[in-house]
């Protein structure tokens, strides 16, 4: 079995956006007609960047390559260019075009993917949402925390036993930064409003996006420990495992980080230094199925869980739940709603939420297909903007309105 061709797919997200300004998909073919499909989330480049480097990774490491030998083809991208270090958007092809391979090797073998990376663990898997925007317009209201103590009260009765949130911005490209007495108070009315409206039916999980310098992280996670949040979300920016771990060891609350990181090298120095104990790898960033597989490991070893981010289309998020089911230290997978909208509708069959869980798909490969109509009818992506973006200007303590990325 060989790879013969590659078709990638930029798709433009209707408003609100939610998962991104647009999603990036490749489809492999290979020489007996077996078609894989896999999901690139990289946001550091403009989609018309993204394209001839997808091209120039596909033509020089997988075409008339076996999908099969997925350890070759990482091994040889990742020392592409006489590197062999963690590249950012190397990485992000290579998760897209390796979960494709995953795919034609599940369907050739007529199996999941999850069984063929050691074997359904988990029959179905926990899941969480952000307190998602409730306008047209993509913005959450965080100035009001009764509105979010509202929709969190909404999600917990659909059937979730976590909420996620992230009043602490604005989120800007100068961080980390000290918050303002004015966010740190709003961050903490927050957390007691949702919690009064959740009580112990939910975990509240607070994330950060990483705009703190320790010392302000530090002060923040004091004032949130009383509410007993399941985490506390990338406190620091990504780069410093020192930096996080001097904030996991001030705090009762358990850090997660993981979503910025690519490859094991990355996720083992944060390990290491006991920077975290969720891990949250983005499964179209870290280096693919078989990398988050030995990451997932990493963790086991120290006493670590993993809850895979997800803020892209349903192709990544099919992915994550594949290695979600057949991981031991699996803890919760983030759902982005139940799958409704606009990830419903460019799949043939949804992805399968139920009562607050996620239920793995039984057919072979990823277990999804992509409604091509839809596809095509919102392709390509015109915008300029990135997939995600941060304030362009630093934070000023007097204005304290939540950006929007």
């Amino acid at each position: 079995m060989k790879v013969v061709s590659l078709q990638t797919h930029v798709v433009a997200t209707p408003p609100p956006h939610v998962g991104g300004m647009y999603w990036i998909f490749v489809m492999l073919e290979t020489d007996c007609g077996i078609e894989g499909v896999g999901e690139i989330y990289a946001t550091t480049f403009h989609p018309s960047a993204m394209l001839p480097l997808i091209d120039d990774v596909f033509s020089r490491y997988l075409l008339e390559q076996d999908p099969h030998h997925v350890e070759r083809f990482f091994r040889q991208a990742y020392s592409s260019g006489f590197t062999q270090r963690p590249d950012l958007t190397m990485m992000g092809v290579v998760s897209g075009l390796e979960m494709a391979c995953w795919d034609i090797i599940g369907k050739a073998a007529g199996k999941p993917v999850y069984e063929l990376l050691g074997g359904r663990v988990h029959e179905r898997l926990r899941s969480y949402t952000y307190l998602y925007p409730r306008n047209i317009t993509g913005e959450y209201d965080y100035s009001d925390p009764d509105l979010a103590a509202e929709c969190a009260a909404e999600n917990v009765a659909r059937g979730f036993t976590a909420v996620k949130f992230d009043p602490a911005g604005p989120y800007s490209a100068y961080s980390g930064h000290q918050l303002s007495m004015e966010v740190l108070e709003r961050c903490e009315t927050f957390c007691r409003r949702i919690r009064q409206a959740v009580g112990d039916q939910a975990d509240l999980l607070f994330g950060t996006h990483g705009q703190m310098v320790p010392s302000s992280a530090i002060r923040l996670a004091k004032r949130l420990e009383k509410y007993d949040p399941l985490w506390f979300e990338e406190p620091v920016p990504p780069g410093q495992e020192e930096a996080m771990a001097r904030v996991a060891a001030a705090t009762s609350i358990p850090i997660a980080s993981g979503e910025r990181l690519t490859t094991k090298q990355e996720f083992f120095k944060l390990l290491q230094a006991g920077g975290a104990s969720i891990l949250q790898m983005n499964l179209g960033r870290c280096g693919g199925l078989l990398e988050a597989k030995k990451i997932a490991s990493l963790a086991e070893v120290h006493y670590a869980q993993i809850a895979p981010h997800l803020y892209n289309g349903p192709i990544g998020a099919a992915a994550s739940f594949q290695l979600a089911t057949c991981t031991p230290n699996f803890l919760i997978q983030e759902s982005i709603g139940t799958w409704d909208g606009f990830h419903a509708r460019i799949l043939k069959k949804p992805l399968h939420w139920e009562d607050g869980y996620i239920i793995p798909s039984e057919a072979p490969g990823l277990g999804v297909e992509l409604d091509m109509d839809v596809v095509r009818a919102n392709s390509p992506y015109t915008g300029q903007r990135l997939h995600l973006q941060m304030a362009a200007d630093p934070v000023d303590v007097k204005d304290t309105r939540p950006a929007r990325g």
